[in-house]
């Protein structure tokens, strides 16, 4: 039988302030059940919010549904991403993503857990890594 997560019934939590700087909000947080390692989310960023550094065992990804945002993978450039976009991040790279300084920015985040892991937080991205350098934007 499928089943319905419906919106007004789906929790809404911050992001917790170890893993995000700026505010950030989770909703519909979901994990499958056995034998099935998917796990997802929506995230709602607002301008200035940013993940901490991290990786995903599996790789993650990220459909972009509202705003512009930026990411960098560590030692790579940083991108910026708009609704519509759908974003690979590489599995068991540290990465960061978020909106950018003047625009909010929503994600669905779809991952698979190993071994019942499906994050691995890292440091938080400095003010001066998030602001360095302009975004790449092709």
């Amino acid at each position: 039988m499928t089943e319905i997560l419906r919106e007004a019934e789906q929790d809404v939590v911050e992001g917790p302030e170890d893993y995000f700087t700026g505010k950030a909000t989770i909703r519909a947080n979901f994990s499958r059940e056995d034998p099935s390692r998917v796990t997802g989310a929506i995230v709602s960023f607002e301008p200035g919010a940013r993940t901490a550094w991290h990786s995903h065992p599996l790789g993650q990804t990220l459909i972009v549904t509202e705003g512009v945002g930026w990411t960098q993978v560590e030692g790579g450039e940083k991108l910026e991403f708009h609704e519509g976009d759908v974003l690979l991040c590489p599995r068991d790279k540290k990465h960061w993503h978020g909106a950018t300084p003047d625009a909010a920015m929503t994600h669905i985040a779809i991952q698979e857990a190993l071994d019942g892991t499906n994050v691995v937080w890292g440091e938080k991205v400095t003010d001066e890594e998030y602001l360095s350098a302009a975004a790449k934007t092709d």
